[in-house]
C-alpha cells in the first residue's frame, strides 16, 4: 500500500490510562488540528484516571471505562465518534506475572487485539483515510548474546516468555489483517520504557521508591542482563511519527540509544537520587542494592536498532539516559501522593521486580 500524508484528527487510544498510553494521550491533545480523543481502558492494576490529569479536563478528551475485548462497544465508540485512527497499548505487560498465569495475557493480548483489529476493519472499510498504529516490544525477538547487533525489523520473533510471546501473536495478527484485509496496520516495537507514572512493580520506579522508604533495591540474578532504556517521552514522539508519516503495513523499532546492565541502570538511579534525595546518614544509595533468585526464562540481553524509524519518518531520542533519570527520580519526589493513591489502589506487592 502506497504512504500518503495522515493527519490524524480524531483518535481511539487503548490503554491510555497507563503508563505509555498517558504520555501519548497528553501528546495528542497538545496536537494541533486533533478534534477528538478517545480513551478506552479496563483500569486494571497498571491502569489509573490520576495518570490522566489534565487530559480529563480537556473538552475534546472522553474516558471510557471499558474492555478491548467487548466489540460491540469497541465498534460504537469508533462510529459514533467517527475515529480515523486507532493506537494501541491495551495489554498485559509483566513479564513475572505472564509466568504465574499466562491466560489474561492471551485472553487480552491477542484475543483482544484480535477483536480490535477486526473492529476496525468493519469500521475503515469505505473510509478514505485510516491508521491502525500496534504498539509492541522488543521482547517479541527473544534474546541476543553480548556481541550481537541490535534487533532490526528483520529479526525473527523468538519469544522466550508467556508475556513475549503472547505479544508476537499480536504482531502476527497486525501484521496479517494488513496483508490480508488491506487495514492499514503500523507495527512499533520499542526498547525498554522508563519516565513519570510508571507503575511501580517495574525496575525503575521500584527501585526508586523503595531507595525513598530506606529498603533494599531488589535485582534479579547477577544484575548483568542488558537492556536499552527509552525514555516514556520519546516514545511517545515516535509513534506519532509514525501515525502520521509511517508506511501502512511496515515495522519501526524505537529505542533509547541507551544500553546499560541493570546493575549500571540502578547505580545511575542511586547516584541521582545521593544529588535529589541524601539518606539521613550520608550513605549512598547503592549500598541497598541486593541481589535476589533469578527468574525463570530471564533474556540476557535486549538492544534496538532504530536506523529505520530515523532514516524514513527523521525522529530520534532527545532524551539522554542521565537527563531522563534525573528528570523522572524528580517527578516521583514531587508525586509522593500519586505513588501513595497507585499502590493503595493496585493493593501492590512491593517485594515483585521490575
Amino acid at each position: 500500500m502506497p504512504n500518503s500524508p495522515f493527519s490524524p484528527r480524531r483518535l481511539l487510544v487503548t490503554g491510555g490510562a497507563g503508563f505509555i498510553g498517558s504520555a501519548f494521550v497528553r501528546l495528542a491533545l497538545a496536537r494541533p488540528g486533533v478534534e477528538r480523543v478517545v480513551t478506552l481502558d479496563k483500569l486494571t492494576y497498571a491502569g489509573h484516571r490520576e495518570n490522566l490529569a489534565g487530559p480529563l479536563d480537556d473538552p475534546r478528551h472522553a474516558f471510557v471505562h471499558g474492555d478491548i475485548l467487548d466489540a460491540p462497544l469497541v465498534a460504537r465508540l469508533l462510529a459514533e465518534n467517527e475515529l480515523d485512527a486507532v493506537v494501541h497499548f491495551a495489554a498485559e505487560s509483566h513479564v513475572d506475572r505472564s509466568i504465574d498465569s499466562a491466560e489474561p495475557f492471551v485472553e487480552t493480548n491477542v484475543t483482544g487485539t484480535l477483536r480490535l483489529l477486526e473492529a476496525a476493519r468493519r469500521h475503515q472499510a469505505g473510509r478514505s483515510s485510516f491508521r491502525f498504529v500496534h504498539v509492541s516490544t522488543d521482547e517479541v525477538y527473544g534474546s541476543l548474546g553480548p556481541d550481537d547487533p541490535a534487533f532490526t525489523e528483520e529479526h525473527p520473533h523468538q519469544p522466550n516468555s508467556p508475556y513475549a510471546a503472547s505479544k508476537a501473536a499480536a504482531d502476527h495478527l497486525a501484521r496479517a489483517w494488513f496483508h490480508t484485509h488491506g487495514l492499514p496496520v503500523i507495527i512499533t516495537n520499542c526498547s525498554n520504557n522508563y519516565g513519570p507514572r510508571q507503575f511501580p512493580e517495574k525496575l525503575l520506579p521500584l527501585v526508586l521508591l523503595n531507595a525513598l522508604d530506606g529498603r533494599p533495591l531488589p535485582l534479579y540474578g547477577d544484575g548483568k542482563n542488558v537492556r536499552d532504556w527509552l525514555h516514556v517521552e520519546d516514545h511517545a514522539r515516535a509513534l506519532w511519527r509514525a501515525l502520521e508519516a509511517g508506511r501502512p503495513g511496515e515495522t519501526y523499532n524505537v529505542g533509547g540509544d541507551s544500553e546499560r546492565t541493570n546493575v549500571e541502570l540502578v547505580h545511575e538511579l542511586c547516584a541521582a537520587l545521593d544529588r535529589l534525595a541524601p539518606r539521613a546518614g550520608g550513605q549512598p544509595h547503592a549500598e541497598a542494592i541486593t541481589f535476589v533468585r533469578d527468574r525463570p526464562g530471564h533474556d540476557r540481553r535486549y538492544a534496538i536498532c532504530h536506523a529505520k524509524i530515523t532514516r524514513e519518518l527523521g525522529w530520534q531520542p532527545t532524551e539522554t539516559l542521565a537527563s531522563g533519570l534525573e528528570n523522572t527520580a524528580s517527578w516521583y519526589l514531587e508525586n509522593r501522593a500519586w505513588c501513595e493513591a497507585v499502590l493503595s489502589s493496585a493493593r501492590y506487592r512491593r517485594e515483585r521486580l521490575g
